[in-house]
């Protein structure tokens, strides 16, 4: 097919041979399968910001951190040149949490360039060597399911022990390959330390494939794993190997009143003896 205009400098800098066809095209990229030497590879090209469908981004981007002052009062303020600077961070999230989470463990597709702004990574591929299916294409059975939904609990509980929240994980962000699932389309990851909407967007991720999983495997619709994950997390007792159970029980702790009077009391009695010191110091 025609190289798009936006990879033509990858094939001039010789990092592509030729675009094979286009995967998908979704609500922030279009992505192509291109030829690199003996292997296929993928090119996502981002989407400009108002082309895309992705929306409440500042929801996503508390917390991100900027290069320098320069840039983040340009954002602030919205000038032409913060928006490219915040475009470009935008596409840059991803790359980054690619690495990072590569690192970690995290089943995703491994990066291997970020030109121009599109990303160069590998093609996830099914055991025929075509591109993987999304999860929500594959048919599975309860056992499948169960299985699918044990392995992805544990990508997100690495992910989150790597600092990072998905913040958009669905059966639709999840591809299928002969080893399971893989995690994909990561621009919109958050911090999860710095970002105050962290714990409500771990939970709606782990929501959305327990309920997506519940259609398969019931039982699984009576769980609760994104609260207990975050729990744990906040606890400091979260670990890439931690045993879930899918049970949480908020902590109650019972005021203990006694203590409470003994404070009160104390108060008073302190704000007594200063009144009265008070007033002996006025005494003529």
């Amino acid at each position: 097919m025609k190289t798009p205009r936006r990879i033509e400098p990858l094939v001039a800098d010789g990092l592509v041979d030729r675009v094979v066809r286009q995967l998908m095209s979704g609500k922030e990229a279009m992505v192509f399968v291109v030829q690199c030497g003996d292997e296929l590879r993928c090119a996502k090209v981002y989407k400009e910001a108002s082309k895309r469908s992705f929306r409440q981004a500042v929801d996503y981007t508390e917390g991100r951190k900027t290069r320098n002052s320069r840039q983040a009062r340009a954002m602030g303020k919205g000038t032409r040149y913060g928006r490219q600077e915040q475009e470009s961070a935008w596409q840059h999230a991803e790359v980054d949490a690619l690495y990072r989470l590569a690192a970690a463990g995290v089943r995703v597709p491994k990066p291997y360039n970020f030109h121009e702004g599109v990303l160069l990574m590998e093609l996830v591929a099914d055991e025929n060597g075509d591109p993987a299916p999304r999860l929500n294409d594959v048919v599975l059975s309860p056992e499948i399911a169960r299985q699918y939904h044990a392995d992805l609990l544990r990508q997100v509980v690495r992910m989150l022990c790597a600092g990072i929240v998905h913040g958009d994980l669905s059966e639709y962000n999840v591809l299928v390959d002969g080893d399971g699932p893989v995690i994909i389309d990561l621009p919109q990851a958050v911090d999860a330390a710095a970002n105050n909407n962290a714990s409500r967007m771990l939970e709606r991720d782990v929501d959305n494939l327990t309920a997506y999983f519940g259609q398969f495997a019931e039982e699984l619709l009576q769980t609760q794993y994104g609260k207990e994950i975050w729990a744990l997390f906040e606890n400091g007792k979260l670990q890439p190997e931690s045993e879930l159970t899918g049970c949480f029980k908020p902590t109650e702790k019972t005021a203990d009143l006694d203590e409470i009077m003994e404070v009160i009391q104390a108060a008073k009695a302190e704000d007594a003896a200063r009144r009265a010191r008070k007033a002996a110091a006025n005494e003529p």
